[in-house]
């Protein structure tokens, strides 16, 4: 089984005026403003999905800072789940600053099947990672409905680009260790937090943290895969394609030139997320 643990899909509407929702949101335009970026429906990830041989993929709405504009998409992603059971698994876009409306939206996305919520932007929704007061009513409601969490994460050197963000480490490990039972998905490699595990205390932190590799084609040398299976365990790596930015195809063919063992590969391309998900690997 191959599990894509990271694409976005977006309602045909919102495609359709993109311009418009741009506008609407700044962060928005900032990723999607060029009318070459890519956007994709649901039916586009199926159609990517039969071609490049992935069996299931965790996909979510943008982080919109817009509450009403996250439950319209998330509504949109429970509809495709409909659509094609097994095959696409959804997670629920949500606007921490709403307070108790993003408790409820969490609720709601739960009882339609999502189990998790992600992913948060922080830098695009208008918060910090590290605002532990505002993120603990929305962490304490996930964890309660056996939700996991997904975030954007940012590598605090290196080149720029469109949607790195500010999601420092730091503010990484303060979330981690504020919620030591949340399950959290670290998106981009977690900005090189992996590296960090090499400390004992960062390790031990990071017990219930995974790596997904969405857009590292974009970010590192392939012998990341490796390096980071060596470093915080082969079981904590998720293959993450970011598609549409990246094809599927062209991920998996990263993934494997990197050098990972057959039962590493295994494992990063679908073992792994199958255990996170609930999900039968075979």
């Amino acid at each position: 089984m191959i599990i894509d643990f990271h694409t976005h899909i977006f309602p045909p509407g919102v495609i359709a005026r993109r311009e418009e929702f741009c506008r609407r949101d700044p962060w928005l335009g900032e990723l999607y403003g060029n009318p070459q970026a890519k956007m994709a429906t649901a039916d586009d990830l199926i159609a990517a999905m039969t071609a490049d041989g992935v069996d299931v993929s965790v996909a979510f709405p943008f982080g919109w800072s817009d509450a009403g504009l996250a439950e319209e998409c998330n509504s949109y992603v429970i509809e495709a789940m409909r659509r094609f059971p097994g095959r696409i698994l959804g997670l629920a876009a949500v606007q921490p600053r709403a307070g108790a409306r993003a408790v409820a939206e969490l609720e709601r996305c739960a009882a339609a099947g999502m189990p998790g919520f992600g992913e948060l932007m922080p830098h695009g929704q208008g918060y910090r990672l590290s605002d532990i007061a505002l993120l603990a009513p929305l962490v304490e409601a996930a964890l309660s409905l056996g939700m996991f969490c997904l975030t954007h994460t940012s590598e605090p050197v290196g080149h720029t680009y469109h949607g790195k963000g500010d999601v420092t480490p730091h503010d990484f490990q303060t979330f981690i260790q504020a919620f030591p039972s949340l399950r959290v998905v670290a998106a981009h490699w977690g900005g090189g937090f992996p590296f960090y595990e090499l400390m004992p205390e960062v390790h031990a932190a990071a017990a219930n943290v995974w790596y997904d590799s969405a857009a590292s084609l974009y970010l590192y040398r392939p012998d990341i895969f490796p390096t980071v299976a060596r470093i915080a365990g082969p079981e904590k790596i998720l293959f993450g394609s970011d598609f549409p930015l990246i094809g599927q195809g062209r991920m998996l063919a990263y993934a494997r030139s990197a050098g990972l063992s057959e039962a590493e590969l295994a494992l990063a391309l679908g073992g792994n997320a199958a255990a996170l998900l609930g999900l039968a690997a075979s």
